[in-house]
């Protein structure tokens, strides 16, 4: 049994393990078997988007034989007073707000009348809640009482504007925004494989401004986080 962890880019995935000496170099679409003490390791680099998250959950779920699946990498924060640049991020709710039928200032998951799927009986239309205290006992990973617990909207396309970062923000009562979280939560749990995402926090949404940027300085604390959860038992 393997525990996957999952990234969107090589960037991300080379920052999350550079906590450990001989990690391989994983390359999109192509997962690689690593073993570290006495534990293995599934390495899955997805490519980023919504359509590449799910292609390679689609793919792990396949293989089988898995103890669980943590997501890592970046998010962008709608409150930077609140989740300030660097800021560890465990999501407790994916939502994607890109389903559905579109209206005025928001979009209405079931006006198509076709939720996404099922997930212990109940139908899945535009949000998954997450257990991540319950998914990492299982999974034997330490879970850090200092993260901050998070909504995560998944995006198609980065928010561009303040504005619609605001609208989005108010409309979804959400923390931070990425591009996989969604697909690979709610591949995970209809299978009912125990599910992590843990995410520092890059950018504020919506700005271009480079002071509300640090992407090398989030990158850089990923190592820490993982380091956290497989080596602390």
């Amino acid at each position: 049994m393997a525990i996957a962890i999952v990234a969107a880019t090589s960037r991300e995935m080379r920052a999350a393990l550079g906590f450990a000496s001989g990690a391989p170099e994983v390359r999109r679409g192509r997962d690689e078997v690593w073993s570290l003490d006495d534990r293995q390791f599934v390495l899955s680099v997805t490519g980023i988007g919504v359509v590449n998250a799910a292609l390679a959950m689609g793919r792990l779920l396949q293989r089988g034989g898995l103890d669980g699946v943590v997501n890592l990498g970046l998010a962008g924060a709608f409150d930077p007073r609140a989740l300030p640049l660097r800021t560890p991020c465990l999501v407790r709710r994916e939502i994607w707000p890109e389903i559905g039928l579109a209206g005025s200032g928001s979009v209405d998951p079931r006006g198509l009348g076709l939720a996404q799927g099922t997930v212990d009986g109940r139908p899945v239309w535009d949000r998954i809640d997450l257990a991540p205290e319950a998914s990492g006992k299982r999974m034997g990973v330490e879970i850090s009482g200092n993260w901050q617990r998070v909504v995560s909207l998944t995006v198609s396309a980065v928010t561009g504007t303040l504005e619609d970062a605001r609208r989005l923000e108010l409309a979804y009562d959400a923390d931070v925004e990425n591009m996989e979280g969604f697909a690979l939560a709610f591949g995970a749990a209809g299978q009912g494989v125990p599910f992590v995402e843990l995410r520092t926090v890059s950018n504020r949404v919506g700005s271009r401004d480079p002071a509300d940027w640090d992407l090398d300085g989030a990158l850089g604390v990923l190592a820490g986080l993982c380091a956290s959860m497989f080596m602390n038992r």
